[in-house]
């Protein structure tokens, strides 16, 4: 019996959702249910999902496996990065000046009988650049929209914005409304550098990307690297779980979990090297700032290796067994 399709109208919703899961799971993102049920909703609703949450916590691999798991070839991803300053011309389209002008100066150049070129000739869809926003709505098929990081860009650009989200359509001045043919998935994320406006939060489905538990990192490591030790991973994830405790600048995401577990791999750990100095070496890979690595020393390390709190009186119950024995 073959699986249903999300767009199956006789498949439950359940039957739905699960489909979703097992889907980002091939594409190699694990959801949890919660997740999995607000992307699923979104869908269903046709409205866009604003993900929130600390950098690195896999809100912008959710819209690379979304699109990675729309039938067999997948979807395309049309990405927005947002920035400082970002406008129309930037993120929905623009104009050809280059190639209105060589038509404009062919057509002189050409015999009379040809006639000349006309303004509404040079100001048609064939001479439209196509940015992020215009060419996801312009999609003949299936696609997803990620805009990402939408709280680096001015609450300005949100106004125009809102058009998009609310009718999935642009209005072009010189030709006029262009409609969605096909409604894309959009993700739209943040990392909450800003606070966004109300009505753009009304216009999406909300959901809060929270840094994974123990078992879930653990799980999705594994899933990324089968080849690495388990012991390797799980002491791997252990200590990087007991370094988000810790008052960091940045706060190490799953991304840098992944790459610091590379790194042990390729350097042939089977589990955390005894010798500090050698796990010392490797936290470029989670420490990204002068004063986070200033911080992990030697002992700090040693204590965080061996589970003990950051405030560096509590100890693990191991430890507490020693003092007492």
């Amino acid at each position: 019996m073959s699986s249903p399709d999300l767009s199956d109208a006789k498949a439950t919703p359940a039957a739905q959702e699960r489909l979703l899961r097992e889907r980002l799971q091939r594409s190699g993102y694990l959801a949890d249910a919660d997740l999995a049920t607000t992307v699923w909703l979104a869908s269903a609703l046709q409205r866009p999902l604003l993900l929130e949450g600390d950098a690195g916590v896999g809100k912008t691999a959710l819209a690379t496996a979304l699109a990675q798991s729309h039938g067999e070839h997948g979807a395309p991803l049309v990405r927005l990065q947002c920035f400082e300053g970002l406008d129309l011309a930037q993120a929905a389209y623009e104009w050809n000046y280059g190639r209105q002008l060589m038509a404009i100066r062919m057509s002189e150049a050409a015999p009379q009988t040809t006639g000349r070129v006309r303004e509404a000739d040079v100001f048609s869809r064939d001479y439209l650049l196509e940015r992020p926003l215009l060419r996801a709505i312009s999609q003949p098929g299936p696609c997803v929209l990620l805009i990402d990081e939408i709280d680096r860009a001015d609450e300005a650009f949100e106004a125009f914005l809102l058009e998009v989200l609310a009718e999935y359509q642009i209005t072009v001045p010189e030709i006029g409304t262009i409609r969605a043919s096909h409604i894309p998935q959009v993700i739209l994320t943040s990392n909450g550098t800003r606070e966004l406006s109300d009505a753009l939060r009304r216009r999406c489905l909300y959901h809060y990307l929270d840094y994974p538990t123990l078992a879930r990192e653990i799980a999705i490591v594994k899933a990324a690297l089968p080849e690495a030790d388990t012991r390797l991973v799980e002491d791997a994830v252990q200590f990087v779980q007991r370094l988000r405790r810790e008052d960091l600048a940045k706060i190490p995401g799953i991304a840098e979990t992944l790459d610091w577990v590379r790194a042990l791999f390729h350097l042939r750990h089977s589990h955390l090297p005894e010798d500090m100095s050698a796990v010392l070496g490797t936290l470029g890979c989670l420490l990204k700032t002068r004063e986070d690595r200033f911080v992990m020393g030697h002992d700090r390390l040693r204590q965080l290796v061996e589970g003990r709190r950051s405030v560096g009186v509590a100890e693990n119950a191991n430890e507490q067994a020693k003092v007492a024995a």
